[in-house]
């Protein structure tokens, strides 16, 4: 079996380097908020172009302390894409304010700039977008709405790190910016792991205390605050893993290249990168096809793993049954036919060629 994504074997190429690191924050004694949190933290800004980075606990308690520093809550509205994991949209109810749905772009699978305005009211704040996939958004009429009615823009770059706009990384596109950390992500820790990045000084500044119990001094506390900080064995972890993380995102597109240049099968529709290659990072290689269940068993009996991401749409959600009778069209198509198909950097490419056969050779029952 071709397996969907070999996470021992990714990280087994550090080990080494996580094991050190383990054994010196170890020694240490000092395992909250220490010199290697400071450490990534600085690294990291560094790689996304960014003037300040927080580390944090994971990817969601990132979105909600945005937007919870940004004082977003009851009565107001936060834009965000109809087709995305539905972290994006808890953080906005989570701070009490209203996530107002929109569609995405069929090519892309990323929000739409086209269809935002007309969902735009006084209560609007901010614009949540997210970077799906491995795709930076089309960032520059995302902004320049933004601008014409004084909104914020919050970056959801959960499965992004690396991708790049306009000479710029994601994470240094908008206001503020999540990114997880979580292991299957392109840079992963081994568990959850999270972080911020900005150049607001003064968002920065709040949100050192939000993550720390709304405190700067020990039992002074001045927000209603969260509990919420990168781990310090996990930070030394993602420091190393970030040096490799544009060479890894590069073997990413290779594939993703290959694919792209070899599946040719009108009964499975491919991906589309709207800007330049580095715009994409491939966290995922998402196809379409409109018999899924056929699809995906075929490809297990040919001995090859795949995934959905993500089969059911948020406004379907139980958790969200206020929206279950919604109808959004788009989303609804893409989650119905999607299908990832394997892509890591630790893949054998004759394990890729061998994907790209048994793809072209898919007939529909």
């Amino acid at each position: 079996m071709i397996p969907f994504l070999d996470l021992k074997k990714i990280n087994l190429r550090h080990e080494e380097a996580i094991l050190n690191s383990v054994h010196k924050v170890l020694h240490s004694g000092w395992y909250i908020l220490g010199e290697e949190v400071k450490s990534f933290e600085s690294k990291f800004a560094d790689y996304c172009g960014t003037s300040y980075c927080l580390g944090v606990a994971n990817g969601l308690d990132a979105l909600e302390l945005i937007i919870r520093a940004y004082d977003i809550g009851i009565g107001d509205e936060v834009i965000v894409p109809s087709n995305t994991y539905i972290a994006s949209i808890l953080s906005v109810s989570a701070n009490g304010a209203t996530p107002v749905l929109v569609e995405p772009n069929l090519m892309t699978y990323n929000l739409d700039p086209d269809k935002i305005e007309e969902s735009i009211t006084p209560n609007t704040k901010a614009i949540l977008v997210v970077h799906l996939y491995g795709q930076s958004c089309n960032m520059r009429p995302i902004k320049r709405i933004a601008e014409k009615y004084n909104l914020k823009v919050i970056e959801d770059c959960a499965q992004a790190h690396g991708a790049v706009y306009a000479s710029r990384k994601v994470g240094n596109l908008g206001d503020a910016a999540a990114f997880s950390f979580y292991p299957g992500k392109n840079l992963g820790a081994l568990g959850d792991a999270g972080a911020i990045t900005t150049n607001d000084e003064d968002l920065y500044r709040n949100l050192q205390a939000l993550r720390n119990y709304g405190s700067h001094k020990k039992y002074e506390n001045i927000y209603k605050g969260y509990n919420s900080r990168l781990d310090e064995f996990q930070a030394p972890i993602l420091s190393e893993k970030l040096k490799f993380l544009d060479l890894d995102n590069k073997f990413r597109r290779d594939i993703a290249t290959y694919y792209l240049n070899n599946i040719v099968n009108e009964h499975v529709a491919l991906p589309y990168v709207e800007e330049g290659p580095e715009s994409h990072v491939w966290h995922v290689f998402v196809v379409r096809t409109p018999d899924r269940s056929d699809f995906i068993n075929y490809m297990n009996q040919q001995g090859i793993q795949t995934m959905i991401h993500y089969p059911i749409p948020p406004h379907k959600q139980e958790a969200y049954k206020e929206w279950n009778e919604l109808t959004f069209p788009i989303s609804e198509k893409i989650h119905s036919e999607i299908v990832s198909l394997p892509i890591s950097p630790v893949m054998d490419m004759e394990d890729v060629k061998r994907i790209v056969e048994v793809v072209n050779e898919y007939r529909p029952n």
